[in-house]
């Protein structure tokens, strides 16, 4: 009786376990395919951020190579302009030695009226400057030059003749004290007229008798208005009455040093 019974439950319990392993395997193949699913989604997630990072990386080398483009246009650039500015400085110096030649020799013509404080040469900013004070050139309140003042004129002349890449400006100057003598203010109304008639006459004997260029020389009267001492003192005075005689750069050296805006355009 007993083993009837046992052998009518046993299909009962076949059926449990098969359903049981039948359950169990579904639940595996589940679990795979949510693993592949998953898996799935990382390797195209992988993908997406590989295709990306190429981009990237292709965007990044476009870039570089724009960027190398550039900097060798740069360095083009900047070798030209270090050839140019090489060429500048060379000229600059070379200039600069002939401006040194040329004061020097202004120094040794002029050398006795240096020496007694009648005349001054300056060096700057790329011009010579020679003042003379009037009592070289001119007789008191007079505009016609002096036999000296003809003297120290055919020296002065001697070293302009040879300069020929600078203009000459010659200008000149007088105290504050008014033309008041009838017969000087007959010829010379005010200080002015004074001072552009002396310089007017050092810029023809320049061109007449010293061979200076005519079309290098100009000639300007300041009258009192641009000092360079006071006109309290005898010696504040003394100085103001000048020529002055100033080698101008040459144009092309002008030009360089030009700013922008004021540059040709």
């Amino acid at each position: 009786m007993s083993e009837a019974g046992t052998s009518s439950k046993l299909p009962w319990f076949l059926w449990v376990l098969t359903l049981i392993a039948a359950l169990a395997a579904g639940w595996w193949a589940w679990e795979r395919v949510e693993q592949l699913r998953t898996s799935k989604q990382e390797l195209t997630d992988s993908m997406v951020e590989a295709a990306r990072l190429r981009g990237a990386c292709e965007q990044s080398l476009a870039d570089a190579g724009v960027q190398a483009t550039s900097l060798e246009a740069q360095l083009a650039e900047l070798q030209k302009s270090q050839a140019e500015l090489s060429v500048l400085l060379a000229q600059s110096e070379a200039e600069l030695q002939r401006l040194t030649a040329t004061s020097r020799s202004l120094e040794d013509k002029l050398a006795a009226e240096i020496k007694r404080g009648d005349v001054k040469v300056t060096q700057t900013d790329g011009r010579i400057q020679v003042d003379l004070i009037d009592k070289v050139l001119f007789d008191s309140a007079q505009a016609d030059i002096s036999p000296r003042g003809e003297e120290v004129l055919t020296r002065l002349g001697a070293i302009l003749k040879d300069i020929d890449d600078r203009q000459i400006q010659i200008s000149g100057h007088t105290d504050d004290a008014p033309i008041t003598l009838p017969d000087l203010k007959a010829k010379f109304a005010t200080n002015w007229e004074l001072s552009t008639a002396r310089a007017v006459n050092v810029v023809r004997f320049l061109s007449e008798k010293a061979s200076v260029k005519p079309a290098r020389l100009s000639a300007a009267g300041y009258g009192q208005y641009k000092p360079v001492a006071t006109n309290i003192t005898p010696k504040g005075r003394a100085a103001n009455r000048r020529i002055e005689v100033l080698l101008l750069p040459p144009i092309e050296a002008r030009k360089a040093v030009l700013p922008a805006k004021d540059a040709p355009k």
